[in-house]
């Protein structure tokens, strides 16, 4: 079969105790996209045990069709049931493009089906665009069109890489969440419903969970967050972020970091915003003691409105800043805590 017969952007719809995450519906938006540039449609992989009542949220977030492996071994995510009916899906349908969350199933799932159907796998994918590779035309070699072009940092997120699969399909790629923009749903859209089912048979491959404990966290997601207070190694101390959680305490925000910060174990893995932590796109960002290097600005570009506060005048930060402020945030962040608190109710 040629490449050409590879038709349609496949989506993982990823769902857990029957709940779609969010990812599925940042990778629907994104997908829509890629199929308008190639005049195809849409489809999400939905895998689970009594979800078939979730397709029609999915063709509202831009699903032409949904095929749906309705399974009691797909009850809860384990590696071999799961890998088997995505690679099953592929060989069946032949898609052209697949698209997983980088999540923590999704890292998981993702090689292992890129394996099985003997194609590459771009990791932790930040854009991803249809265009022609390579880049620029090399004398003697094809410039091939119409190709998944997938963007990710590498060496550490000290410099962007763009890849493609020109010769293997379907073109698969992990996608960071947080960076793809899901799309308004449209209320009352229908998809053609698909029911698959590949047959599975347990080896001893398949794991057997004895128990699921719900871990409970008291740290607020950051990627759901309106307002972010974030500081990095300007601040000085994990004792001087209080300065930081008293702003943010005063205009209902939420404190997050750089990785300066929690290289330094002053907060947590989970609050880290940039290439490396999670990407943010909230009303307003307070960026406070941060310079401001590519790898930071990465992670929170997109947000509405951008405010600065550095004593370096020449911090990078500035450049993408909506406002900026030079100075002491010792001094600074107190007195606009003070400021707001007269505004705020």
């Amino acid at each position: 079969m040629g490449l050409e017969e590879y038709k349609g952007v496949y989506v993982f719809a990823q769902q857990v105790d029957n709940e779609l995450s969010g990812i599925a519906f940042e990778l629907l938006g994104k997908a829509k996209e890629l199929a308008k540039d190639l005049n195809t449609d849409v489809t999400a992989m939905l895998l689970g045990s009594g979800i078939k009542g979730l397709a029609d949220q999915l063709a509202e977030y831009g699903a032409d069709k949904v095929i749906v492996v309705d399974d009691p071994e797909l009850k809860e995510y384990r590696t071999e049931p799961y890998a088997h009916a995505v690679s099953s899906i592929i060989n069946e349908y032949k898609p052209e493009i697949v698209l997983v969350g980088a999540t923590a199933i999704g890292r998981d799932l993702g090689p292992r089906v890129s394996a099985r159907v003997a194609t590459g796998l771009t990791a932790d994918c930040t854009v991803l665009e249809i265009g022609d590779f390579p880049l620029n035309p090399i004398p003697g070699q094809e410039q091939k069109h119409n190709q998944l072009l997938m963007t990710r940092p590498a060496f550490g997120g000290n410099t962007i890489a763009t890849i493609a699969c020109p010769d293997n399909r379907p073109q698969m790629a992990t996608v960071r969440p947080g960076v793809m923009q899901k799309i308004d749903p449209v209320q009352g859209a229908k998809a053609e419903v698909i029911e698959y089912n590949p047959g599975f048979t347990p080896n001893n491959k398949y794991v057997e969970i004895m128990e699921v404990v719900k871990e409970i966290s008291n740290t607020v997601d950051i990627m759901d967050a309106k307002i972010l207070v974030s500081g990095g190694r300007g601040v000085g101390s994990k004792e001087n972020f209080q300065i930081l959680q008293d702003l943010a305490d005063a205009i209902g925000g939420t404190v997050s970091c750089s990785r300066a910060v929690v290289d330094n174990g002053w907060m947590p893995k989970e609050l880290q915003v940039g290439q490396t932590g999670k990407t943010v796109r909230p009303n307003v960002y307070f960026a406070i003691g941060i310079s401001g290097a590519i790898q930071h600005a990465a992670g929170m570009e997109e947000s509405d409105i951008i405010v600065a506060i550095n004593k370096d005048e020449t911090a990078p930060i500035f450049d993408i800043a909506d406002y900026g402020v030079v100075g002491d945030l010792n001094k600074i962040v107190p007195k606009l805590t003070e400021e707001l608190k007269k505004v705020v109710k």
